[in-house]
């Protein structure tokens, strides 16, 4: 019975492991994305410190990232850059892709 209390305990883990790594790479990503959106509204280097702090904050709001897109869309809106709801979306993207990249190498 060890070899399947270990092999539980080695999934649990695994569990854990990859929600951390998961929570870890959307908080990256929204920094990114707060600092992306903070230079297309010229905001100072304080402020874009500030509105990334802001970015991440708001995805506690709810589940998934409408509400991270809700925001962006509204901030940049009326800061008056003109963009549509599909270019935060492919940011979010690619923004996803560089936030796991940057923290597989710094592990």
């Amino acid at each position: 019975m060890t070899t399947f209390d270990d092999r539980e305990r080695a999934f649990e883990t695994k569990f854990a492991r990859d929600e951390d790594m998961a929570f870890r790479i959307t908080a990256r990503r929204n920094r990114l994305l707060g600092v992306w959106a903070a230079e297309l509204m010229n905001l100072t280097p304080e402020e874009t410190g500030s509105y990334a702090t802001s970015v991440v904050q708001a995805d506690f709001e709810e589940s998934g990232d409408e509400d991270v897109v809700r925001k962006l869309l509204g901030d940049m809106l009326a800061a008056g850059v003109e963009i549509d709801d599909a270019s935060i979306r492919e940011a979010l993207t690619s923004k996803t892709i560089e936030a796991r990249r940057q923290l597989m190498t710094a592990e």
